[in-house]
């Protein structure tokens, strides 16, 4: 058997990635985690984590991932920043590339993650960070007292809405259906809020202003009448797009979700996905650290059983 560098290698430092170091590296597997930007992925804009079973009182997802990442190192995985170029698979045995380097392992899991959809209508591009942002808690605060405007009915886009509705009373929630998605404790909270009014079958097509966004083009989905709406700040929040370009040959579900089996494990034997990047019905941090949990688990029993290593 070829001599690796690391037992497991973790691509993505989000919930799903730190659960599976963590658990990886409790079973004493040596276990690398490797991380482009900053360790936390969507958690890290969570203004309040209030839904984490036996979390309470309720902590803000910067915190939580540090927490995370604390535990994941404190048992022995190392954490480290690299962009990685490819992966590939000889044998038994996975290459994992960046600019500098090639690194291997016995196991590989992906938690790429997603990143923000957007809306693709005109003055987006145009007019980003310039009052159009996909981040409440990092921009809100420029926004305070003034007019803000969040597209979007799910989860994200309540919790956001509600969060800006601390930093001013004028909020306003567009969403394209007549009803909102989200689940239905975050709906009541932002449709009971005085600071948000919502408006139901309701698209934005054009953000327009000068040096910065002044106003919306909005459009009635069943009249077809469109009307124009006061803006300072615009937030996005209309899905995620799974980011599987390192292993985008890997079977898909509809929405470009990877599909695994339920034990994390691709079509490829030893690489697992977990978390948004993976096809599953429901979306939230307990089930990303849930199937980080199962990938390091099952990572661990493939290494012993499959390949006859002792992980160490």
């Amino acid at each position: 058997m070829k001599k690796v560098d690391w037992d497991f290698i973790i691509i993505g430092a989000g919930t799903a990635g730190l659960a599976a170091a963590q658990y990886a590296a409790r079973s004493f597997m040596r276990t690398l985690v490797i991380e482009s930007d900053l360790c936390g992925g969507q958690a890290l804009f969570i203004y309040q984590l209030e839904n984490y079973p036996g979390l309470w009182p309720a902590v803000s997802g910067g915190t939580f991932i540090e927490n995370m990442k604390n535990q994941a190192t404190t048992f022995g995985a190392t954490i480290e920043k690299m962009e990685i170029s490819s992966i590939d698979k000889k044998d038994d045995v996975f290459y994992v590339k960046s600019k500098d380097k090639t690194i291997t392992s016995h196991a590989l899991l992906i938690t790429t993650g997603a990143t923000h959809r957007k809306l693709g209508i005109p003055g987006e591009e145009e007019f980003y960070s310039k009052g159009v942002s996909y981040c409440a808690t990092c921009d809100g605060p420029f926004f305070r007292n003034k007019k803000i405007v969040v597209i979007g009915g799910g989860d994200s886009a309540c919790d956001e809405a509600n969060f800006l509705s601390n930093l001013s009373k004028d909020v306003t929630l567009i969403h394209r259906r007549d009803e909102l998605r989200a689940q239905k404790a975050v709906a009541d909270r932002v449709l009971k809020n005085p600071n948000i009014k919502v408006l139901f079958n309701t698209i934005v097509t054009e953000i327009k202003g000068d040096q910065v966004v002044q106003e919306l083009i909005i459009q009635d989905v069943l009249t077809k009448e469109k009307s124009s709406l006061a803006a300072d700040g615009v937030f996005i929040f209309v899905g995620m797009d799974p980011q599987t370009q390192l292993i985008n040959s890997l079977p898909k579900d509809e929405g470009g979700h990877i599909i695994t089996d339920e034990y994390m494990q691709t079509a490829i034997k030893g690489m697992y996905c977990a978390g948004d990047i993976r096809s599953k019905p429901f979306r939230q941090l307990i089930t990303a650290a849930s199937d980080g949990a199962i990938a390091a688990h099952c990572a661990g029993k493939y290494i012993r059983d499959e390949l006859g290593e002792m992980c160490c």
